[in-house]
């Protein structure tokens, strides 16, 4: 039988540095999702590629929430998502079907966000996806994706279809689902994810009103925030947003370093 890990200095001593890094900050934003209340009980997950040839992820342990993750926590799975490191933590294969596609497709979307929050799910719903209606909504716009609904993320057939529709765009909202991210560092999938989030948020308040209320920017106008904003994200995100975050949570949220 298999030794458990159950402490974090178990997993940090069979570990690189480069992955206990990776740890912490996957980690801390599992507490940033919880901390927002884009967490639904444990369901959904937030994935991050480990250095090396075997092709090996962190997810989340399926019996914790959110709140309760840790680095050492974190689950090393393989692209079927299976375990490939002794946890005391139960896993949900069928979890990392969306994930699994992702990351397999795409060499450059190290880190994969998905959620299932009340507002990114209403959009989800309309017709017309995210609009134009808020500087925000124009900041993340041009990068999102969509992918019809085709029942719950159980069928593998489904993720060939679900990496033709993200292509090389780095967010998708999934028709009828909720809301997804990729980014080269967790930082940079976090950022986009607050940006889709917040957007999606915004949205569905204005729209509250009703449409025939609603004003619209001027025409070019999104074209030109896209232009802005295209190159930016690793600078805002790596170097500031993402640091500032990670004290946050170390104020509010401490113990997802251990």
């Amino acid at each position: 039988m298999a030794t458990q890990l159950k402490t974090p200095e178990d997993v940090r001593s069979r570990v690189s540095e480069e992955e206990w890094k990776l740890r912490v900050d996957l980690a801390c934003a599992y507490r940033l999702v919880a901390h927002h209340g884009w967490d639904d009980l444990i369901f959904t997950h937030l994935s991050v590629r480990v250095p090396g040839p075997e092709h090996h992820f962190l997810i989340n342990p399926y019996n914790l929430m959110f709140d309760e993750i840790t680095a050492s926590s974190l689950v090393k799975i393989d692209v079927e998502g299976h375990p490939v490191m002794d946890t005391p933590y139960m896993t949900n294969p069928a979890g990392f079907t969306i994930h699994s596609a992702i990351h397999m497709a795409r060499e450059d979307a190290h880190a994969v966000m998905h959620l299932h929050t009340p507002y990114g799910q209403a959009v989800a719903a309309m017709a017309d996806g995210l609009m134009p209606l808020t500087q925000t909504a124009l900041l993340i716009r041009d990068e999102v994706a969509y992918h019809h609904y085709e029942g719950v993320a159980t069928d593998l057939d489904e993720r060939g279809r679900l990496v033709a529709d993200l292509g090389m765009k780095n967010a998708m909202i999934l028709r009828n689902h909720g809301t997804l991210t990729v980014g080269a560092t967790v930082g940079q999938a976090f950022l986009r994810m607050y940006f889709l989030e917040r957007a999606c948020e915004a949205q569905v308040h204005a729209l509250s009103g009703g449409a025939s209320l609603v004003s619209h920017p001027p025409q070019g106008t999104p074209e030109k925030v896209a232009g802005q904003v295209a190159s930016g994200m690793g600078v805002i995100s790596d170097m500031l947003a993402w640091p500032a975050l990670m004290r946050k949570m170390d104020r509010v949220s401490p113990g997802y370093r251990d």
